[in-house]
């Protein structure tokens, strides 16, 4: 124990980034193998839970490709606990500098139990629509937290302020809220579509053509809300706002691609599972960019006056 404490980080280095990277790639990569069973037809390769038969905790050679694709993702999500757990204890030292650091490790870990609860609950439900799109909502939050942990391990400690004009906080705040929406369009519109995760499956009973043109509404406000954030970015350079928005952009445009392409070439599993995977990366950059809306008081001292001559000039 003595050892374990000697070696946890007192202040931010090269560990605690690597940990945080680990701890976020880790989260996309989970969607996207939570994808891949849903779209090989693989959801109940492991009929129960939280055993993946009545008599082993493992697959067996006779459940095939499914069992081992099933299995597989919960093994992933069973190592990503583990890095919950080494995420956490490594800012033991740092709790009270950082108490930042302590609730999103915590809020994080917390959510992974929770996670694998529900992916049981969707086994047990021989794949509900509505348990399944739970699970990946709860995906979602985690990759956010888990983004919020890797801007903050680089971000200067101490109070933080506003460092960009009050409209463009305002618009950044209802882009995240329209992102939102379009996620949650979106995962309704896969709970009606061909991809149910086991040919026996129940789907949402919604027409999946009406809900794919629903989806795509929210997805062009988001995009049109992006392109006034990169324009006005270019203003603001207290924070790393413009470079974020950059990548906020960059991924909307390849999700509006794919998800065209997809549309009109008959939702093929690749496309939709490159889709799936992007729909985290894009609750990624919101995040940063919602978070690059304050800037630490220590390094930005001229953030205030900033932000209060971008007022005046409105």
């Amino acid at each position: 124990m003595k050892r374990i404490a000697e070696w946890l980080p007192d202040r931010v280095d090269t560990r605690l980034k690597v940990i945080a990277w680990v701890y976020l790639v880790a989260q996309v990569v989970l969607v996207g193998t939570g994808g891949l069973v849903r779209l090989t037809s693989s959801g109940l390769g492991c009929p129960t839970w939280p055993k993946c038969t009545a008599d082993s905790f493992v697959n067996t050679p006779e459940m095939g490709i499914h069992g081992f694709i099933e299995f597989g993702n919960r093994v992933l999500g069973v190592l990503i606990g583990i890095i919950a757990i080494v995420a956490f204890v490594a800012i033991l030292r740092l709790r009270k500098e950082r108490p930042d650091f302590f609730w999103l490790t915590l809020l994080a870990g917390l959510g992974i139990p929770m996670q694998a609860v529900i992916g049981g609950l969707s086994v047990l439900t021989n794949l509900n629509p509505y348990v399944v799109g739970l699970h990946f909502v709860v995906s979602i939050v985690l990759v956010s937290l888990c983004t919020a942990f890797v801007v903050r391990v680089y971000a200067v400690p101490g109070p933080r302020m506003r460092a960009v004009p009050k409209w463009f906080a305002i618009v950044t705040h209802i882009t995240s809220f329209v992102v939102a929406i379009t996620i949650l369009v979106g995962i309704a519109t896969t709970g009606s579509g061909p991809h149910a995760g086991d040919a026996n499956a129940p789907r949402n009973g919604l027409d999946p053509e009406i809900l794919q043109h629903v989806h795509a509404i929210p997805a062009y406000v988001t995009f049109a809300l992006t392109l006034v954030l990169v324009v006005g970015s270019f203003r603001i350079r207290t924070t790393p706002v413009h470079r974020y928005t950059m990548y906020l952009l960059a991924v909307e445009v390849l999700q509006i691609a794919v998800g065209l392409i997809q549309a009109n070439t008959g939702l093929p599993s690749v496309l939709v599972g490159i889709h799936l995977v992007l729909a985290a990366v894009l609750a990624a950059a919101m995040t940063a960019v919602v978070l690059s809306l304050k800037a630490p008081v220590a390094v930005a001292p001229d953030a205030a006056a900033a932000s209060q001559a971008a007022g005046a000039v409105r």
